[in-house]
């Protein structure tokens, strides 16, 4: 009996051994993680298929044309808008007095969806980004103030590329009265404008964190096209991060990245909406105040099979990271920004642009 218990065990440890071996050499994440750090700073070693458009400036948008990039200059900041061919950059929330904005996104008839405070403190800002930002049309013709729409806005908003409607997420330091602790939603509206004045119609609770089997903080992120009948949105603190899907008809949601305790969020959608941007951190689950070394772009197949590939390699850099990827109408383009690795989500020093037809199709 001792000895055919020898035997198995013997048997067993060769079989794990060689799965263990063959682990090693297939694993992408291994591979990503045994690379020595790269000495300087990604911004001076560009591959050829990405080019700087910017030195300044952070959470870019693409005009549909594919021809302007939108983008903030700094959180808190002024709104700013540039030529890709000319790289000539114009200001777009001069022409007024304003407390700083957070987002811009160009919305389907060629205006401005901003996010932004009616207050700022210097001294204490964060609440002016999650807990008293305001959605505000800009009219396109940069000869108006902003109309506030009359709602606040946690973080991103997502913005429809065909039709004239939002979505965007709230929580209990947005609506204290109606939302307990804990808890976030996701809206939904058109904007229409009745009175010559943009305005929310059709408002509607399309998702309570609260009705999920499991706990997180939501925020929206974009619709899937081509029909955008689903919404693609980040659910934090589940499982390090996830990347999920809102069928907006039925209420189901669905896991696309399914990647426990790696910290992975949905950032720019491709337009055949088969596809998605990811900032993604392998093997390490979110913490809040964690500055996500190792975070780069990602490119995931929206089909379940959480299957990544990894577009850019910034944070081989020590202390930088690429994040905030949005990806252009004709999916040719993507544009990103650099950051610091110790600095908080969304700041960024420059715009970049990433050429998926020239970039490698697999790294």
């Amino acid at each position: 009996m001792g000895s055919k218990n020898h035997v198995a065990r013997s048997q067993l440890a060769s079989l794990i051994t060689l799965l263990c071996a063959a682990a090693a050499v297939v694993s992408p994440v291994a591979l990503a993680q045994d690379r020595p750090a790269r000495e300087g700073s990604p911004i001076d070693n560009l591959p050829p298929y990405i080019t700087r458009l910017t030195c300044f400036g952070q959470r870019a948008d693409w005009s549909h044309d594919g021809k302007r990039i939108l983008f903030i200059e700094k959180t808190f900041g002024d709104v700013y808008e540039v030529d890709v061919a000319t790289k000539i950059i114009r200001p777009m929330t001069h022409h007024y007095y304003h407390e700083g904005y957070t987002r811009a996104l160009y919305l389907a008839n060629g205006d401005i969806l901003l996010s932004g405070s009616r207050v700022f403190d210097a001294r204490s800002p964060m609440p002016s980004r999650s807990k008293t930002a305001e959605l505000w049309v800009l009219d396109s013709s940069l000869t108006k103030k902003p109309v506030p729409l009359g709602e606040f806005c946690s973080e991103g908003p997502a913005v429809s590329r065909t039709q004239m409607k939002i979505a965007w997420t709230v929580h209990a330091g947005n609506y204290p009265e109606r939302i307990p602790r804990g808890a976030s939603q996701i809206w939904m509206a058109d904007i229409t404008h009745d009175d010559d004045a943009p305005k929310l119609v059709n408002k509607r609770n399309i998702l309570d964190s609260r009705d999920l089997e499991f706990k997180c903080t939501l925020e929206t992120q974009n619709f899937r096209p081509p029909d955008e009948e689903e919404l693609i949105f980040s659910a934090y603190g589940y499982q390090g991060g996830e990347v999920f899907g809102l069928d907006i008809a039925t209420g189901k949601v669905s896991n696309y990245s399914n990647g426990p305790n790696s910290y992975e969020e949905p950032e720019g959608i491709f337009p055949d909406g088969q596809y998605t941007c990811v900032e993604r951190v392998p093997d390490r689950p979110y913490a809040f105040g964690d500055d996500l070394p190792r975070l780069d772009i990602w490119k995931l197949k929206l089909d379940g099979s959480s299957r990544f590939e990894k577009l850019t390699r910034f944070s081989e850099y020590p202390g930088y990271r690429a994040t905030n990827p949005v990806i252009s109408d004709d999916g040719r383009f993507m544009a990103f920004q650099v950051a610091r690795a110790s600095e908080s989500a969304g700041v960024g020093h420059g715009i970049f642009i990433l050429d998926l037809e020239k970039a490698p199709k697999a790294q």
